[in-house]
């Protein structure tokens, strides 16, 4: 049987050794210096959950695509209607905000744990190309809200083909 003389406690990926002559204000300092450092590379995993995010928090996902000749934005935005979602074009760039609400009251029941984000948000997109705003439009269909932006005709640039010269 083998004695080990560092106890040795798992926190994360990485290993922690106290020894028994180390100060206890050597190690406070130790462990404050590994706390600061994992804040500002990973700041959620100091959270009771690992990768959870506040739960006050809400975030619509989105993707983004673009063809040649518009930019295409699809957001999910589960459990809204399209009255509490307010969509504008400033400054080169979408902004999608709104507000997500909790008006469901069940009496009776004890809740243990509730995982659905409720509150305001806003997404700011940035346009890497002049867009033409009155063509843009937006659809709403089952929590999905699809925004189509053509571009403008001096933005929309025609490919032009490379002869290639045998030699």
């Amino acid at each position: 049987m083998t004695i080990n003389n560092f106890p040795i406690r798992r926190r994360g990926d990485r290993l922690t050794l106290r020894r028994a002559n180390e100060e206890p204000m050597m190690a406070i300092q130790n462990e404050m210096n590994r706390m600061f450092d994992q804040f500002f590379t990973d700041p959620f995993t100091l959270l009771p959950i690992p990768g959870t995010r506040l739960a006050a928090e809400f975030s619509p996902r989105v993707d983004i695509s673009e063809t040649d000749t518009e930019v295409k934005v699809v957001a999910e935005l589960p459990g809204m209607d399209e009255k509490d979602i307010n969509l504008s074009l400033e400054d080169n760039a979408l902004i999608l905000s709104g507000e997500k609400k909790s008006d469901v009251e069940e009496k009776g029941k004890t809740f243990h744990r509730v995982e659905r984000t409720y509150g305001s948000f806003q997404r700011v997109i940035p346009l890497n190309v002049e867009v033409d705003e009155d063509k843009a439009n937006a659809s709403f269909k089952n929590g999905v809200l699809t925004i189509t932006l053509p571009k403008a005709a001096e933005a929309v640039k025609q490919a032009k083909k490379i002869t290639i010269k045998k030699e």
